[in-house]
């Protein structure tokens, strides 16, 4: 039996000095291995989305967990150093007691979380600091803290009012899913970092044991051109007007002339982004990613390729006839009427069809096409805002016997609200096209915002032309034009209506093709017409309540314009406008050269 003893005793020994002698710092190196819980997620903060004057319109707040040790927390009042059945359903009853105040969760639900043998169990979640502070003071042992798996709780102070632009989050608030969110995710989202730390029995940290942590990097500002209080306005009005006219949706643009910046984007039906899951419709903005045939807001275009090729002038004699034959179909103005005897500006104030298809015959249907593509149509603005589509624009080689004049006014071609509202921005600079821009700057490392580079300008038309639109352009707000209910009082105005048949897709593959239902009715203008600041665009689709642009979009232009100009604080100029001639005395002489007619006989004619 000694003999038997000392040879356990000696493997004894043998095992201790190969442990504690030999190879000590191994077996220390695994067990602190096993000790350590190994990078442990830090999120990151997302960054601030900011108006132009720096109210904010998206931002973090930072979300915490609170957990339970079972085996700690039944300790808690008891004086005792580990659990004591006696006295533990007590201690934790207390416990529950003390935090269901604070938690906002009753006991009988804290109690059966706080009972067992779990080193680590969840309380509660979604709870801000100070929560876990008042937690923390009741000195409850065995509570603990982690930051939430979501980082942080996004919230949209604005709600509906700039949803689809600003954007959302999903899936649990850790991916972008659309808008400014989107667009600027790689500077908003910052850079998670990670913690290991070295875990007691208990489930908690040692306090002097091995931490090593990775801080997180937050993420960046992104400063929008947005006015807030612009917005605001721009959405509010759009809504009522919707829902007055019963359309299925609408837009508001407002740009700034001189810099193409967009100071409002509005899109109605909107939703809350604080609570997106409850979104009924769209989550887009409609003013980037929906097109529309533009309809007579269209002719400015066709004024201007004809302007600027020396074609006509706003002064030039135009007969405009009751029908127009072309192609293999018959064309006719929006109201029926005789022969009428106008100008080239009065044909734009009155809105003829047949009086811009003769101004438009002046040129050749590839410099045309080629005066589109120069205002910004057919392609993406450079906004670069997600889903944006780049309208479709047929080149002229491709255009069938009626798209040849259809094009003039509007029809046979889509833009986007951004497209539509651009075209009258270059207008209003002169003939200067500036690409819109919605991101205005970026924080740096030091959360100093950082100006982005201003796109250049693209010539488009020379200033006289444009100053000739413009002139011609204030005709159609007059009490001669489409439009009087456009007129601001004090300030001089310019601008076109539109109502054009709206397209929609029905059928799918194959058998998919587009058909008109309802139509789509806008107002396009700028202000001060001789000193123009700010253009704002307003489409609605499908009202049908009224439906004419005059009548249901014009008055919201009115309404918006005049907010604007208050809010940024733009004086009326005190001019005059001119008074261009829009009708003629009476027929021109029939062998007058300058005179523009039809002189294409009318179908069995």
């Amino acid at each position: 039996m000694l003999v038997a003893a000392l040879f356990v005793f000696s493997i004894f020994g043998a095992q201790l000095f190969w442990v504690q002698g030999l190879n000590a710092s191994g077996v220390s190196a695994e067990a602190l291995h096993e000790r350590l819980v190994n990078n442990q997620l830090i999120p990151a903060m997302r960054g601030r989305i900011l108006d132009a004057d720096g109210a904010v319109l998206a931002s973090s707040q930072e979300r915490l967990t609170i957990s339970v040790n079972q085996r700690a927390v039944c300790t808690y009042g008891t004086g005792k150093p580990t659990c004591d059945p006696a006295t533990s359903p007590v201690a934790v009853s207390r416990a529950a007691s003390a935090l269901s105040p604070i938690v906002k969760v009753p006991v009988g639900q804290l109690v059966p979380l706080m009972t067992g043998n779990l080193i680590y169990n969840v309380l509660v979640k979604d709870v801000n600091a100070l929560t876990w502070r008042r937690v923390a003071a009741l000195g409850v042992p065995g509570i603990g803290v982690a930051k939430d798996d979501r980082s942080a709780e996004r919230s949209y102070p604005q709600s509906t009012t700039a949803a689809s632009l600003v954007g959302f989050l999903i899936d649990a608030g850790k991916k972008p899913g659309g808008g400014i969110e989107l667009l600027e995710n790689n500077a908003l989202a910052g850079t998670p970092g990670s913690e290991t730390y070295e875990q007691a029995a208990g489930g908690g940290a040692i306090p002097d044991g091995h931490t090593s942590i990775t801080p997180a990097v937050p993420g960046h500002d992104v400063q929008l051109t947005i006015n807030s209080n612009i917005q605001w306005y721009a959405q509010n009005a759009l809504a009522q007007e919707v829902q007055k006219t019963q359309a299925l949706s609408g837009t508001v643009v407002v740009q700034d002339v001189k810099s193409g910046r967009l100071l409002a984007v509005a899109s109605y039906p909107t939703f809350d982004p604080n609570n997106v899951g409850t979104a009924t419709g769209s989550l887009s903005n409609t003013a980037f990613t929906d097109v529309f045939e533009p309809g007579s807001t269209q002719k400015v275009i066709t004024m201007a390729s004809a302007l600027s090729e020396g074609t006509v002038t706003p002064m030039t004699p135009v007969v405009i006839p009751s029908t127009m034959h072309r192609s293999d179909s018959d064309f006719h103005d929006a109201e029926s009427h005789g022969t009428e005897y106008r100008t080239v500006a009065g044909a734009l104030a009155q809105s003829s069809n047949m009086g811009t298809m003769l101004i438009g015959e002046t040129v050749s249907p590839s410099v045309l096409y080629g005066y589109m593509r120069k205002f910004g149509l057919g392609a993406r603005s450079g906004s670069q805002f997600p889903g944006e589509s780049p309208g479709l624009v047929t080149p002229s080689a491709d255009w069938n016997g009626t798209q040849r004049y259809t094009v003039m006014f509007g029809q046979g071609l889509s833009v986007t609200a951004i497209q539509a509202a651009g075209v009258y921005q270059t207008i209003a600079n002169g003939g200067l096209r500036m690409p819109p821009t919605l991101v205005q700057a970026v924080a740096d490392d030091s959360g100093t915002l950082i100006p982005k580079p201003a796109p250049a300008g693209v010539r488009v038309v020379s200033p006289s032309v444009a100053s000739s639109l413009s002139q011609m352009l204030e005709g159609v707000v007059s009490d001669q034009g489409t439009a009087p209910a456009a007129q601001i009082a004090g300030y001089r105005v310019a601008g076109k209506t539109g109502t054009a048949n709206r397209t929609v897709t029905v059928g799918t593959g194959k058998n998919a093709h587009g058909v008109y239902q309802g139509l789509t009715a806008s107002f396009i203008g700028y202000a001060p017409a001789d000193k123009p600041q700010i253009v704002v665009a307003v489409i609605l689709q499908r009202p049908v309540k009224g439906n004419a642009g005059g009548v249901v979009a014009a008055p919201v232009f009115h309404d918006v314009m005049t907010y604007a100009l208050q809010e940024l604080k733009i004086p009326p100029t005190g001019t005059r406008a001119p008074e261009l001639r829009i009708k003629l005395d009476g027929p021109p002489a029939a062998d007058d050269p300058t005179v523009l007619r039809d002189k294409q006989p009318v179908a069995g004619g």
